[in-house]
């Protein structure tokens, strides 16, 4: 799994959120991964949210078919362009089912 950290622009989580929850997940699963879930972190601007894969070729390469593929690319609005920051760090699990 991937754990993602954006730090999105001040007064842009609405439009981040509808263009995100419009796409990113459905999209996603189209390629294989799946949304462990998504949260917003109260009284600040930042969106995070986790995103597994367990298919053919590993996570990396399928992040990569995702970000190069013509659906992403089709994104419209694209819900990065209100990303400040971004941070990803690969984690596992330590307790099966939790």
């Amino acid at each position: 799994c991937e754990l993602r950290r954006n730090r999105i622009r001040s007064g842009c989580m609405d439009e981040l959120l509808r263009a995100w929850v419009d796409q990113v997940p459905h999209l996603r699963r189209q390629f294989g991964f799946e949304l462990v879930g998504a949260w917003i972190v109260d009284d600040s601007d930042e969106f995070i949210w986790i995103l597994g894969y367990d298919g053919p070729g590993g996570f990396e390469a399928a992040d990569t078919r995702y970000y190069n593929s013509s659906e992403r690319a089709a994104l419209n609005p694209d819900p990065a362009q209100w990303f400040e920051s971004s941070t990803a760090v690969r984690i596992r699990p330590i307790l099966p089912g939790v």
